[in-house]
């Protein structure tokens, strides 16, 4: 699969202070390389976008999306595909990527949009999908204001093996996860993992296209060491690419 990954980055920028005295300090961190590492591993070719980059780097053209059999968002808000610099500083129209990526799945694209702070809804309901063009497509109805459940506890997934082209060869018993976003599967969806009816991985089709919603982040803290070096964790992530993109899952 040829997959175009949207986001898992940050600038952060921190105070310190000492007494009278305060320093700051800024660095630049990604979650992404060991995701890119392990679908790379598995054969596929992936280009990641961070989430900074966006503004440049995104394709503007529903051609440019189709060069992609696959696009994963992950802790990326809306703002940042709807509030582009160019148009902030001429004040032109410019495309609205999200109904971009509407166009892509509803003539054979896949699409999933995986949890995070800046996914769904988020932090302080702040990556604001809800109401967006794109939550239509989505499998799932999001909810007002901040959606994270944090389960520092530990929430342990489990699901019905083979029962879905992504589950296969995926064992009932799965790891534990330390949060998702908070989602309820609409009609006519397929919710293959649940916690307590929120829908924690769930699919359907969308025009000619198939749609994933993964609640769970794909890296720390949400999906900490015990599920990210779980041996079944490159089989799931194998299964849904493949899915989404239309090949038949292996054996």
């Amino acid at each position: 699969m040829k997959i175009l990954f949207v986001g898992e980055s940050a600038v952060v920028h921190t105070v310190e202070y000492k007494g009278y005295d305060s320093f700051s300090a800024t660095r630049y961190g990604e979650a992404f390389p060991a995701m890119g590492q392990m679908l790379r591993s598995l054969g596929h070719e992936v280009t990641h976008i961070p989430c900074h980059l966006v503004y440049r780097e995104f394709p503007r053209t529903l051609e440019g999306l189709q060069d992609y059999d696959v696009i994963l968002f992950s802790d990326v808000g809306s703002n940042t595909f709807l509030l582009l610099p160019d148009m902030l500083s001429t004040g032109k129209p410019v495309p609205n990527l999200l109904k971009l990526v509407c166009r892509y799945v509803e003539q054979g694209g896949g699409f999933a949009m995986i949890g995070g702070y800046m996914t769904f809804q988020g932090m302080d309901g702040k990556g604001k999908y809800k109401n967006s063009v794109l939550e239509k497509i989505l499998p799932v109805e999001l909810y007002y204001g901040d959606d994270r459940q944090e389960t520092p506890e530990g929430t342990y997934l489990r699901c019905v093996p083979d029962s879905h082209p992504i589950l296969m060869g995926i064992p009932a018993e799965m790891p534990y996860i330390l949060g998702y976003n908070k989602l309820k599967a609409k009609s006519g969806a397929q919710v293959l993992i649940e916690e307590e009816g929120d829908a924690i991985l769930s699919v359907w089709q969308w025009g000619k296209g198939r749609v994933v919603a993964y609640a769970p982040d794909c890296a720390a803290h949400w999906a900490p060491k015990a599920m990210t070096e779980w041996e079944y964790y490159p089989r799931l992530w194998d299964n849904m690419v493949r899915y989404l993109g239309g090949e038949k899952m292996r054996s």
